[in-house]
């Protein structure tokens, strides 16, 4: 587990989860958190059940939506029943004892906290959400329960980098055409009419402008560390059927 120093904050527990001390083998050797991955159920609940001691909760209040590439956020009072998660890429919640997950295998895992409305959030941000607003969404929903933006701490987890992150020729101007100064996050690819792209980066500037306090960004690429980080683009360049998937987590004590 990989904890970040801005978010060691009075009555708050948080981790961002490496893919190590888990129960699962194979391809999801072995913190796999991902129920929608092919690795056998049980297990994955007691991964995901080792997770929720080390926040501090009971297993079926470690929460995770279900993600679909958007940038809605849900409030959440408690656990919800079996498969009954709503189908958004961020949740926030000012109850204790609830633990807010987000599972990645390359999109970035970010967390947010106000230590003193005691209002959390976290979301799931590929480059989709990014665009379309998972973090203002998130920002919006936080102040809804109380929490100032001025004082959320944010810190963006692991994810892929700018050095991993190549990008086809018609990609860059779904961020060009919505602000022409998003050119600066890309950069010419080796691959002719391909660039990288610098989706952390663009996270964290994008929290700035959107009045978060303090941002934060681990700058840890999931693509690069296969010892600690599951990686959809890596299982995919070596054709591999499936992948495990981290979780990022944050929690009222």
């Amino acid at each position: 587990m990989i904890a970040a120093d801005a978010l060691a904050l009075d009555g708050i527990s948080h981790g961002f989860f490496t893919r190590e001390g888990g129960h699962s083998t194979g391809l999801f050797d072995s913190l796999n958190c991902g129920m929608g991955s092919g690795d056998d159920k049980e297990t994955v609940l007691m991964n995901r059940a080792t997770v929720a001691a080390k926040l501090g909760v009971a297993p079926d209040c470690l929460l995770s939506a279900w993600q679909i590439h958007s940038p809605d956020a849900a409030v959440v009072t408690g656990p919800w029943v079996g498969e009954d998660r709503p189908r958004v890429d961020a949740l926030v919640t000012k109850t204790p004892g609830v633990a807010l997950g987000v599972l990645t295998a390359d999109c970035g895992p970010v967390l947010f906290a106000d230590a003193k409305a005691k209002v959390i959030g976290a979301a799931h941000a590929g480059w989709k959400g990014a665009l379309t607003g998972v973090t203002a969404r998130t920002l919006d929903t936080m102040e809804e329960q109380g929490a100032s933006r001025a004082n959320i701490t944010v810190v963006i987890g692991p994810m892929i980098s700018r050095t991993a992150y190549e990008v086809g020729p018609e990609f860059p101007d779904r961020f060009i055409d919505v602000n022409t100064a998003n050119a600066r996050y890309f950069t010419p690819s080796t691959r002719a009419g391909h660039f990288m792209f610098d989706l952390p980066d663009y996270l964290a500037e994008r929290l700035r402008g959107e009045g978060v306090g303090t941002v934060v960004n681990l700058s840890l690429c999931t693509f690069s560390d296969e010892r600690r980080f599951f990686s959809y683009r890596r299982a995919t360049h070596r054709n591999e059927k499936d992948y495990g998937r981290l979780i990022s987590a944050i929690a009222l004590t």
